[in-house]
């Protein structure tokens, strides 16, 4: 009987250790047979489609995280529904933006058109190899992208649901939603980090400008003068879809200000600003606002593990024709 429990720790440990089997498939070489030259053709395309735009590369890293968070790193938040019940028809997915979901088809099709590589790299990878490619774009960190991933063949409203965080989350709701999915506390706030670039709609946090509690109409965590710029581009009736830089210094730099931000009150979330409101988490925004190495390396290793979350390898999944329908 002890030794049964040794041997179940054992494999209890070793689990938590190398992570689902699954994710052990993944390699950084796993085309080297099939289509060896499938970075520079993902990098070529994505380059040129963000010579384009910007918004590429923001768009593309969100819809990154939003497709692992969800059904976990299989291409389904690209799944189109005949009847608008797919995961990008999600109220938390329609202000994803359409320029990521150009950057993977266009780089779905500069893969598919060498002979040697076409339809044989799956969707689930592109987006990831995009994604690193975007953040380097940007000046953010380049890593090592892991592959190997199938594309999932279901994408439905329902999943969405309570599966992404939110805004006016606290620490120990990003925490444990984060948890699920493996990924620690640091991990929770580099990849918070990536909020370095982008923007969001005036609807995610007018509450935080206009409607916070009867004591204070205004979040008392925001930097005063922040907060007036708030309100002045986000009047209380204006367009909900205007769209404000999560990152006012640098929005096109990934960078650590975005924790220089936070420590100055100027988290556009609440779920940005509490990172450094919390005692709990407040040191290691000190510690990212002041080596910009550290929060870069805190992020390859984030980014990693969070490509790695659910994902589909060997005879599971399929590798999509079109990224947007099941084969």
């Amino acid at each position: 009987m002890e030794a049964c429990r040794a041997l179940s720790f054992i494999l209890a440990v070793s689990f938590l250790l190398t992570g689902p089997a699954s994710a052990q498939q993944l390699r950084t070489n796993f085309y080297r047979n099939t289509c060896p030259n499938v970075e520079s053709l993902v990098r070529s395309a994505v380059t040129k489609k963000f010579q384009q735009t910007f918004v590429t590369a923001p768009a593309t890293l969100r819809l990154f995280f939003h497709d692992c968070f969800v059904r976990g790193c299989d291409a389904s938040v690209l799944l189109a529904s005949p009847n608008n019940n797919a995961e990008k028809d999600h109220p938390d997915d329609l202000s994803l933006a359409g320029d990521g979901f150009d950057t993977v088809i266009k780089a779905k099709a500069a893969v598919d058109s060498n002979p040697r590589c076409r339809n044989k790299v799956s969707c689930a990878d592109i987006l990831a190899l995009a994604t690193r490619e975007v953040v380097s774009l940007t000046g953010g960190p380049f890593y090592s992208v892991e592959l190997g991933r199938r594309d999932g063949r279901i994408s439905t409203k329902a999943s969405v649901q309570h599966s992404l965080p939110q805004p006016s989350f606290n620490l120990v709701q990003l925490n444990a939603i984060f948890a699920k999915h493996g990924l620690s506390q640091t991990d929770m706030m580099a990849l918070s980090g990536g909020h370095t670039l982008g923007f969001s709609h005036c609807s995610k946090f007018s509450k935080r400008i206009y409607n916070f509690n009867r004591t204070h109409p205004i979040d008392p965590t925001l930097n005063p003068s922040y907060a007036r710029q708030l309100r002045q581009s986000c009047p209380r009736n204006v367009d909900p879809r205007i769209a404000i830089n999560m990152d006012p210094m640098t929005p096109r730099t990934f960078d650590n200000t975005y924790f220089k931000n936070l420590q100055n009150g100027m988290g556009l979330f609440s779920s940005d600003q509490v990172l450094f409101t919390d005692t709990k988490s407040r040191s290691t925004v000190n510690f990212f606002a002041s080596n910009n190495n550290a929060f870069r390396e805190a992020f390859k290793t984030a980014m990693t593990k969070l490509g790695r979350v659910g994902v589909l390898t060997g005879r599971k999944g399929e590798i999509r024709i079109d990224c947007s329908r099941p084969n």
